[in-house]
This record gives C-alpha cells, structure tokens and sequence, in this order.
C-alpha cells in the first residue's frame, strides 16, 4: 500500500486549479506500473516520490502525463512539494527544499506558499520559420496575428506564441491534428490596472493532455522570456479560464532568479494499491 494524495495547485479555492496526483513511498514500483498509473488517473500530471540519489535533495520526483514520462513539470513540483511536508517530511535546509527529479536539481522556497526556482531553458530564441507558420495554423491564426513566438522550453518542449490581448487567447480554438508533437502555449495581457497581468493557454496534446488547466512550467519559460521587456518583475498570471478554474501563478524575478509560486490544497488521501 502506499499513501496517496490529491493536491489542487494554483488556486486558493479547492477545485479551481490543477489536481496533481502524488504517490508516496513510490521507490518499490515499476516503470509500467507508474505510467499505468497516470494513464488511470487521466490527470495532466502524476508524480511519484522516491528516496533521493543525489545527497543534496530533499527527495526525488519521477512526473508522469497520461502520454509519458517528462523530465520537469511545475504544478507537480509545487503539490509533489506540499504532500511531502504534508507527509511529514523534514528538509535539510529550513525553508527552503531541494527535488531531485530528470531535469537534475529543482530548489523550492516556503514563504506563506511555495514557489520553485525556474529551472533553465533548455532551448531557447526565436522559433524558426516553419515553427511560426505550424503554431499560427495550429491556433488557427493568420502568422501576423502572432506577436512573436519563442521556444521556452524547460524540460516538456514549450514553444510560446505572445497574442494582443487576454482576449485573444481566450478565444483561441486549437487545431491539434496540426499541432501534432509541438507543446504551444499563449500568452496575452490584461488591460493596465487588472491585477492579473496575463491570461495564458497550455496545448499539449502529444502529451495526452489537449489543454492543460494551469502550469507552472509553461509560465516559469514565458517568465524568462518575457520580464523586462514586456513583463514587471513581479505579476500575477491566469490560466484556466476556459475550463471554468481560476489558476493564479504567481511570478516573481529577485537576485537573479524566476520564481514560480502559488497556493497548493490536498483535496483527497487515501491508500494506492497496484
């Protein structure tokens, strides 16, 4: 048997985030049960909490879609980190956790609620040519309707096309077939004096998740691309209007670091048996 938990991630107010199934003491099952796992869940992630292999983690997090297993994924991070405090577990730092997972060492903060440290881009810049032209079509847009489109991809292969407004992202009807493999999310402001900042979309269909309700790695990439010159040092961003949550991701650039927070509720607990 081992303890689950269901965390609801991004939002203050169970059921209006993005539920992230954790499994604890997860070190004595396989691949394939963990990938039959998370296909069962059908949630966009779930995660499995493992004894650490490097000796400056906390502990260690394997993530898992309905479609495979990714090396890095923010809300994961941010419920995998609360059900294991939740748990019992006791930092070597206080304050402050270190998760072991495929994209190496993620650091976690805890100030009233936890934040991650954006991991770097593993691949960043302009998208080519042809990347611009899939991404508008995919998004059923005209090229010109894209602002810019950028890879900011930190581990699940994001590129990210920046639109006019909150509205046009609102009003974004995704072509997945054409989509295909591409993870594209979107982006576009609120008008000045709304505390949300952005309104952003996350399409992962290759991944088996068409859309994803809230996601922190999406926003830690658009982050690094965009503060400064688009973006302040410190915004709230939504997701998941669409699909009727109310996801704030909150963002913030301090001492040479994105970080990525928001709140984390366990709905449900239990035991798993496999």
């Amino acid at each position: 048997m081992n303890v689950f938990r269901q965390v609801d991630v991004f939002s203050e107010e169970p059921l209006l985030g993005n539920p992230v199934a954790v499994v604890h003491d997860a070190d004595g099952l396989t691949d394939e049960q963990m990938a039959a796992f998370a296909r069962w869940t059908n949630l966009s992630e779930t995660t499995f909490l493992l004894r650490p292999t490097d000796p400056a983690a906390d502990y260690r997090l394997r993530i898992f879609t309905p479609g495979g297993e990714l090396p890095f994924a923010g809300h994961p991070t941010l419920g995998s980190a609360h059900a294991w405090l939740e748990a019992g577990g006791a930092p070597r730092t206080p304050g402050t956790l270190v998760q072991e997972c495929g994209a190496g060492l993620v650091r976690l903060r805890r100030a009233g609620t936890l934040a991650f440290a954006a991991p770097p881009l593993v691949r960043s810049g302009p998208a080519e040519p042809e990347v611009v032209e899939r991404v508008a079509a995919s998004l059923r847009l005209a090229p010109s309707d894209l602002l810019a489109v950028q890879w900011v991809d930190n581990g699940p292969g994001w590129v990210a096309a920046r639109l006019r407004d909150a509205d046009a992202v609102l009003a974004l009807e995704p072509d997945f077939a054409t989509m295909g493999e591409l993870q594209v999310g979107a982006v576009g402001p609120y008008p000045e004096g709304d505390e949300r900042a952005v309104e952003v979309r996350a399409f992962c269909p290759d991944l088996g998740v068409p859309e994803d309700p809230v996601t922190g790695s999406l926003n830690a990439g658009l982050a690094q691309w965009l503060i400064g010159d688009v973006l302040p040092g410190r915004y709230i961003a939504s997701q998941g209007t669409r699909l009727g949550r109310s996801g704030r991701v909150h963002v913030e650039r301090a001492d040479g670091e994105t970080w990525i927070g928001g709140a984390t509720t366990t709905t449900i607990r239990g035991e798993l048996s496999l």
